[in-house]
């Protein structure tokens, strides 16, 4: 299978998901709204979607190390798309405005090894936080 940069920023956003050992509706949805309005994904189907991500969970079934399924999705990635790719984990992880402690790790995790900058992962985080809040 080839396995395309988008690939790898859905196993991304997929793991970060499950990263609190559940994956909620409102994460699931959020991923699908991800992929249908961000020009990243463009031309990328929900049937890629839906395939890649089963791909992504069975593999974290079949392993018990996270870094191998980073490894996977790190390959797929320029360095041009490193920010794009820890923002998009921000976004999952803060969907539901609760973050666990699991994802506080995987965060921390992916944000090590994309080697992001910690004025850009801040901008990151912020953003985020902005976009999602409730009144």
């Amino acid at each position: 299978m080839v396995f395309s940069s988008q690939d790898g920023l859905v196993y991304l956003m997929v793991v970060t998901a499950a990263a609190d050992s559940s994956l909620s509706d409102l994460e699931l949805d959020r991923i699908g709204a991800l992929v249908d309005r961000l020009p990243i994904f463009e031309n990328y189907s929900r049937a890629q979607l839906s395939e890649v991500a089963g791909n992504c969970l069975d593999l974290m079934r079949e392993v018990d190390d996270l870094n191998r399924v980073l490894d996977i999705a790190l390959k797929t990635l320029p360095t041009r798309l490193h920010d794009t790719a820890y923002a998009l984990c921000v976004e999952i992880a803060a969907v539901d405005l609760e973050l666990e402690q699991e994802e506080l790790r995987w965060l921390e995790m992916v944000r090590d090894r994309l080697s992001i900058d910690r004025l850009t992962t801040a901008a990151i985080e912020v953003g985020a936080r902005a976009r999602l809040r409730k009144v």
